[in-house]
């Protein structure tokens, strides 16, 4: 069977579960996030398949069914499972992606490590993606690959397939040539990205750092420049851009250069939190926390998402207002990195032992400043969580978007609220109501706490009124068609 649509992507679309002796196929917990912005296009093709990897024993016969078919909330689609036994996936995903490509992608160079990479086998894997992909893929299809542990792939299907459409897009940020050139596989990468028809990114300063770096190191590319797109046209802030480019031109061929930020599913979300259920959640949660200012800040157990910096903030606040002892209390939910994930564990271990430190010294028998979770919650519980707050304080050294920030906006619907947003995080090009803070400045990360727990409650109305239209307005569907749109135009 042949595809119009081929979406590469390392994880599968679904959640497998043993249920009593029996494999079955269940829908991500949260219907946010890459997995399901990314299925929402089956529902917009007649024939598309996603390809993913399935860890197999090595030097065995694969014991799993290569392709399945799965039918959920977004249609009837097939799923080619690419066997990788685990000495594969541990080189490609926890080594090479983690310690090599993810501190320079963050612009983390200092945690830069190429001492355990194996790039042949990295390399290996781009392939077996790539004839997969080639596998499924009518004449003349759109292969749709996802994300920078893929960087490989495009010229592999260029090689093994000229006539396909080629998409490419980014969910993390993409650094500066002077980070970005650290890497010895340079040349590859940007060779292997420049065979595609279509680059995608979220914000501008992504997208032109990586035409900046293709020009540096191919000197014959020429660009077509434009005017910032109207939601992006933050200026005066960290990622501020004042042209965009939307196309390069390189050996007789046009890439696309796609940027647009992914929106969330606002209307999903208000039906979760004003639900019956969802009201009486929320009010649980209130009650159970017993804050009078509650702080909530979500994201996972990473160098890059800032849980330390915010952590110290928070002890600092405690130490500089001793009149909200008592009364504010955190909601931290960072979630534990996976099995493998050896460069995550000195992070998580760090993060406890602040937690414990401002416990054990603000606590009393009564009130426990800070709440911790690294056990990732359902959705319902995540978006109620978000109603429930005051504040959500989001604040990332680095961040490709930060889908989570909208999410809260979307719970809040138009309530009193105070959305704190690292500067560094894409959606900070969005918007522009949050309160903007630096996350390297101890000053700033002070100062835009105290402006959001004194913030006067007609301003925080009017900042969230403000967020709701426009998340309401660039949602998932709108990101969808913007994309379909690019595809048909390719």
């Amino acid at each position: 069977m042949s595809f119009e649509l081929v979406v590469v992507y390392h994880r599968q679309p679904y959640e497998e579960v043993i249920e009593n002796g029996k494999v079955e196929f269940r829908e991500p917990r949260s219907p946010n996030g890459i997995i399901p912005a990314i299925k929402g296009f089956f529902s917009q093709v007649d024939k598309a398949v996603w390809v993913a990897w399935k860890k197999s024993p090595a030097g065995k016969p694969v014991a799993f069914e290569r392709r399945i078919t799965v039918d959920d909330s977004f249609g009837n689609y097939d799923v080619v499972r690419l066997p990788l036994d685990a000495p594969h996936i541990h080189q490609f995903y926890h080594v090479t992606s983690k310690e090599s490509l993810w501190p320079v992608i963050n612009s983390f160079p200092w945690l830069y490590s190429s001492e355990n990479t194996n790039w042949l086998m990295f390399r290996e894997v781009n392939k077996r993606f790539a004839q997969a992909a080639c596998e499924q893929a009518a004449q003349g299809a759109v292969v749709w690959i996802h994300d920078y542990n893929l960087w490989l792939v495009p010229k592999f299907i260029r090689d093994m397939r000229p006539d396909l459409k080629i998409a490419f897009f980014h969910h993390t940020s993409f650094p500066a040539a002077d980070i970005f050139n650290i890497l010895p596989w340079r040349d590859e990468i940007v060779e292997s990205l420049l065979a595609c028809d279509m680059v995608g990114f979220h914000i501008p300063r992504f997208s032109q750092n990586f035409c900046n770096i293709a020009q540096g190191l191919r000197c014959e590319i020429t660009r077509e420049d434009s005017d910032i797109p109207e939601p992006m046209r933050t200026m005066n802030s960290a990622l501020s851009e004042p042209k965009v480019t939307t196309a390069l031109h390189y050996k007789g061929r046009k890439i696309v250069i796609d940027t647009w930020p992914i929106g969330t599913s606002p209307d999903l979300i208000k039906e979760t939190v004003e639900s019956p259920e969802g009201l009486a959640r929320t009010a649980k949660i209130r009650a159970d926390l017993n804050a009078e200012i509650l702080i909530t800040s979500v994201s996972r157990v990473d160098y890059a998402k800032g849980g330390r910096q915010q952590l110290e903030a928070f002890e600092r606040l405690l130490k500089r207002r001793p009149e909200l002892i008592g009364r504010v209390k955190l909601l931290l939910v960072t979630v534990a990195a996976a099995e493998g994930m050896e460069v995550y564990r000195a992070e998580q271990t760090k993060i406890e032992q602040l937690v414990g430190r401002i416990n054990g010294h603000f606590g009393t028998l009564n009130w426990t400043p800070i709440h911790l979770s690294t056990t990732p919650l359902a959705f319902e519980e995540v978006v109620c969580a978000y109603r429930a707050s005051d504040i959500a304080w989001i604040t990332p050294l680095r961040d490709g978007l930060n889908l989570v920030a909208k999410e809260f906006i979307a719970a809040k619907q138009g309530e009193d609220g105070v959305l704190i947003l690292s500067e560094f995080s894409g959606a900070a090009m969005e918007l522009k109501d949050a309160v903007l803070v630096n996350p390297f400045s101890l000053n700033s990360l002070d100062a835009t706490l105290d402006q959001a727990i004194d913030m006067p409650l007609e301003e925080k109305r009017s900042r969230m009124r403000n967020l709701l239209e426009h998340v309401n307005k660039y949602d998932i569907k709108y990101w969808t068609q913007h994309v379909l749109d690019k595809f048909k135009s390719l």
